[in-house]
């Protein structure tokens, strides 16, 4: 033994650009019996999860949290202790010209994006069917599930296509067949000893490819059903509307048409229901109140519609920092010409994480010392004013941002993230980094869907006071008294494969299921002649 090398893994690598705590929200919680106040063990795991972190990518980072986040205050002030008192000697690394920055935020400035439909391949498995630990589950007859492993290290087709559009997947999986048919031709026409000596050495390889090739098949089609079932087409339109655009006569039309609407569920109907008061809850003629009411009259229980008043009190114009809403009317709310899912790149993604709004504030130098100080240090800054990146006074970009949410990430932002550094979307062809020397890193307590943030803000106003559930002052009141118990969404829940890929993919997707599906028997008999031959 020549050397022993010790690795920091209280936190999981999920791509080269994104990690996570994982943990689990709920059982575990993150905030205590306040919302100012730290639940004890998520605290210490948090702590030690950024302190493993940093040590592993031996980086001794200057250190930024959101001001209104008391969570992300003390976060950063105590890692920052550490590393300069309690483990200085760990941290002990090789001073660079410009150090790394690490800016922690809170999941509670940005409720919207993790409450939005996805239309990108990672982040829609994870929402319709779910991802746990690199792995999802399919159902088949009589309650049987498949467990799929989506990995970037050991799945080419997904690492080529984790980030591309919905509507951009039916020409790959078809290019992805078509690669499968010319492997299994090769293998079907054996006829010389050289030729079985080949066939003998690539034939593992040619049975992974031929399990990938059914696996993207199966989920792209189980994709497909259920955003047909579910029309996540219209209600992902009213989603980026609400998200991105202000019109609120045509908004809340829309979204008391949506809630009528039997081929709608609750699921999806509550979530329109909390993004509508999020929008407008400073909107003087706002509808929250009647929202509710139509809610529970089309039979949504009413544990799951205290979470309209809940979310606002949790994560509502009072609470956040930032207007999620300034750039309201960057985008065109006119509706695509294109018919299917070749028009969900115009229509259906209209929506920017937030996180991306304070990269551009930070990078440009825009970031306000008063918004986002430092932990521990006097910035050179005065008070209000924009800060430099670094508390010296230096302008120059850092080569490492890392950034941390305190409750959780989405893969909407992941894929925000890997973009900014570069990585390949649609064509397969990586892009150019956005701002080219500096490598952002992208972690948090978890990564949601929809139905993990509800459950996860579910859980903590279990244990904050009674007036979490009650409407805030801007908002009015319905005279309802809506109590909060345990609460059973649909999102996420598995479903068994329909036979065909369906509409939504369209035929081509289709044809290559089909195809592929005869093709597998073709090649196994002359796999199966060639054996025993």
């Amino acid at each position: 033994m020549q050397n022993v090398q010790e690795f920091f893994t209280d936190y999981v690598p999920v791509t080269a650009s994104h990690f996570s705590l994982n943990e689990s929200v709920p059982p575990s919680a993150v905030w205590g019996n306040a919302l100012a106040q730290w639940d004890s063990e998520s605290f210490a795991r948090h702590s030690a999860g950024l302190v493993s972190l940093l040590l592993s990518l031996k980086k001794k980072p200057v250190i930024r949290y959101e001001r209104m986040s008391a969570l992300a205050k003390k976060l950063a002030e105590d890692v920052s202790y550490q590393m300069t008192n309690t483990q200085a000697s760990l941290f002990d690394f090789r001073r660079t010209d410009v150090p790394p920055l690490l800016l922690i935020l809170d999941r509670r400035n940005d409720p919207v994006t993790p409450l939005l439909t996805q239309w990108t391949y990672q982040a829609m498995v994870h929402e319709l069917i779910g991802i746990h630990n690199g792995r999802t589950q399919l159902l088949h007859g009589e309650g049987k599930a498949e467990e799929i492993v989506l990995s970037v290290d050991n799945d080419p087709f997904f690492a080529a296509n984790l980030y591309d559009n919905f509507g951009d997947l039916g020409a790959s999986i078809k290019q992805y067949v078509t690669q499968f048919q010319s492997r299994s031709s090769s293998a079907s026409s054996i006829e010389t000893i050289q030729d079985m000596k080949r066939f003998v050495e690539e034939y593992p390889e040619f049975q992974r490819l031929r399990g990938n090739v059914s696996k993207h098949v199966a989920l792209l089609g189980e994709l497909s059903r259920l955003v047909e079932e579910r029309d996540l087409l219209q209600v992902s339109e009213l989603e980026q509307s609400l998200a991105s655009n202000e019109s609120h006569s045509s908004d809340l039309r829309n979204v008391q048409n949506l809630l009528g609407s039997s081929k709608i569920g609750h699921d999806a109907k509550l979530r329109l229901a909390i993004l509508y008061a999020l929008r407008y809850q400073k909107w003087s003629g706002n509808q929250i109140d009647a929202v509710v009411r139509q809610l529970i009259n089309v039979g949504v229980p009413e544990n799951q519609v205290v979470l309209v008043y809940v979310m606002l009190n949790f994560a509502g114009a009072e609470q956040r920092q930032d207007d999620l809403f300034a750039n309201e009317n960057l985008f065109s709310r006119g509706k695509s010409a294109l018919k299917g899912l070749k028009g969900v790149e115009n229509v259906y993604t209209q929506h920017s994480p937030h996180l991306l709004e304070t990269i551009d504030h930070l990078m440009h130098g825009r970031l306000r010392t008063s918004s986002y100080p430092f932990a521990n240090v006097e910035p050179s800054a005065a008070d209000g004013a924009p800060a430099t990146l670094f508390p010296n006074g230096a302008t120059t970009r850092p080569q490492d941002v890392i950034l941390f949410v305190i409750g959780g990430t989405t893969y909407e932002e992941a894929r925000s993230i890997a973009l900014l550094n570069g990585a390949p979307s649609g064509s397969g062809v990586p892009s150019q980094p956005t701002w080219p020397g500096t490598r952002f890193l992208l972690g948090g307590t978890t990564v949601h869907n929809a139905r993990s943030f509800l459950d996860m803000v579910q859980y903590t106003a279990s244990r904050l006071p009674a007036s979490i559930t009650r409407p805030p002052p801007s908002v009015g009141d319905a005279g309802l008294h809506l109590r909060l118990g345990p609460m059973q969404l649909n999102v996420g829940a598995g479903h068994a494969p329909s036979r065909e890929l369906g509409e939504g993919l369209g035929d081509v997707a289709n044809n290559a299921r089909e195809f592929a599906s005869g093709l597998f028997g073709r090649v196994m008999r002359s796999v199966d002649n060639a054996s025993f031959q």
